[in-house]
């Protein structure tokens, strides 16, 4: 994608274009879909979530006119394999890719692929053969970072376009850093450049204006040409390290930056939402999902009443805020209210998706996720049905202050069990009535841990293995961060 076409007048211009009634019609037989997949935001963190330390207004009208789902789980702790596992339907771990990708090197000392395999099932390539204009705007992670720099471009895996970050390859947004006092903005991961382009360099403050810019041109582009449209907007603002507005500095905390790039990423997300919301079509025939990739960072974001953070397998790491928005498609009576009740999953999302879309998938692909396209549209408030799996990331046995972290985990109904990779040191909660995950009752159901321990053991052992349980004692040395900036994960 070539910026010069994407002109904030050019796009005025088109977005008061009568529409030709050929193209409207065209484009209404399929439900057009945004999935905005923010980076590292904990559970808690939306005001419609409860946060009282700052205010997301934009999301939050949305989960006012939509439905907010609380029992929503991603399936990684932590970026890259969560990505893989809302773009295919299928475990991360299926395609080797069960942390962030790093180096090269280190990414083959821990048991992993350098990027996800472009003949995996992705979303995106089963709605443009049927007809989709497709369109990745923000963060990637899935190929393309640090020195490996010969991973396939975003539109090798179905997408008609894309403008993404340092961790992708093709068309990129780079950073400029700004803070109180500095006359001259900085640059981080300025190395990213040879990682393709052409690249434009932007405060981070307003790399998300520049990805919802994008989107929206993106989206009368497909209208005009009478296509339904799918679009991942994926931006990495709550991503530390921090880059607030200099007005929004405030003490330059943890948590004060964190909050301030909060609210300044809801801003921005304006613009888009107003433009789906106050076009008639769109708004009749569009499905915004928002959700996170993971949970939070500590100090900055927040899990709300769970425990652990990104990384862990505890509900903290692994449960997602949602919302659904679409005026036009979900069950009106169902306009804000709350899913409390139905269990449902990232890798859920491609098969329920497929078959609002009316589409079937590709041949020979078995999702592992369930379709649930009728609690998405307010229609039932159903659960998945299928117990859900768990592996920790290789190189977080221990993080964030907690020593030897469970391996894996599985929740099924009511019951979470996390243990070891032979099954041993069993945690077992009912969430039910303990979310917060503080009451280990393996002693006392101990039939119940040993159900769920043989199906969590069985489902460990038909996967691709990592080097999870050597990878302490053998991890290289870590790559000294260079002048373009500090290490992501």
């Amino acid at each position: 994608m070539k910026q010069p076409r994407y002109v904030l007048v050019l796009l005025l211009a088109l977005c008061a274009v009568a529409f030709p009634r050929e193209a409207q019609a065209a484009a209404a037989r399929k439900p057009n879909i945004i999935l905005v997949f923010i980076d590292d935001m904990g559970w808690g963190d939306l005001s419609c979530f409860g946060n009282r330390d700052a205010r997301t207004p934009n999301i939050d009208r949305m989960a006012r006119e939509g439905i907010r789902f609380e029992q929503f789980y991603v399936n990684s702790p932590i970026c890259s394999p969560s990505r893989v596992a809302i773009s295919t339907g299928q475990y991360p771990t299926r395609w080797r890719i069960t942390s962030y990708l790093a180096h090269r090197r280190m990414n083959e000392a821990r048991g992993m692929a350098q990027w996800l395999d472009p003949r995996a099932p992705m979303l995106a390539r089963m709605l443009h053969r049927a007809g989709y204009a497709t369109g990745h705007f923000g963060k990637w992670h899935m190929g393309g970072q640090r020195d490996v720099d010969d991973a396939p471009p975003i539109t090798d895996y179905g997408f008609d376009d894309s403008l993404t970050n340092f961790e992708g390859m093709g068309d990129k947004l780079l950073p400029l850093t700004l803070k109180p006092g500095q006359l001259r903005p900085g640059r981080i991961w300025a190395d990213a450049e040879r990682l393709g382009g052409p690249v434009t360099w932007r405060l981070r403050s307003e790399i998300t204006s520049g990805f919802v810019q994008a989107a929206v041109a993106f989206i009368v582009k497909a209208k005009l040409e009478g296509k339904p449209f799918y679009i991942n907007l994926w931006p990495d603002d709550v991503h530390s390290p921090y880059w607030p507005p200099v007005e929004k500095w405030g003490h330059g905390s943890k948590r004060a930056l964190y909050l301030a790039v909060l609210e300044e990423m809801d801003r921005q997300f304006g613009r888009l939402f107003e433009l789906v919301r106050n076009d008639p079509e769109l708004r009749d025939n569009t499905l915004v999902l928002i959700c996170s990739d993971n949970g939070p960072e500590p100090g900055a974001g927040r899990a709300g009443p769970f425990r652990g953070y990104k990384t862990h397998l505890y509900e903290g790491g692994v449960r997602s805020p949602l919302v659904v928005w679409g005026p036009g498609l979900l069950a009106p009576e169902k306009a804000g209210t709350v899913n409390a009740e139905s269990v449902l999953a990232a890798i859920d999302l491609a098969p329920s998706l497929l078959a609002i879309a009316g589409v079937r998938s590709q041949a020979g692909v078995a999702f592992d996720g369930v379709a649930m396209d009728d609690v998405l549209l307010g229609k039932s408030a159903r659960s998945r049905g299928r117990s859900l799996f768990f592996r920790r990331p290789p190189d977080r046995d221990s993080f964030y202050g907690v020593r030897d972290l469970p391996d894996l985990a599985v929740r099924e109904g009511r019951w979470k069990l996390l243990c070891e990779y032979d099954g041993s040191r069993p945690e077992l909660y009912d969430l039910s009535v303990d979310r917060g995950e503080q009451n280990n009752v393996a002693a006392e159901h101990p039939e119940i841990v040993a159900r769920l321990a043989a199906k969590l053991l069985a489902w460990h052992r038909s996967m691709p293995q990592d080097a999870g349980a050597t990878y302490q004692q053998n991890a290289p040395r870590k790559p000294k961060p260079s002048q373009a900036g500090r290490r992501r994960s």
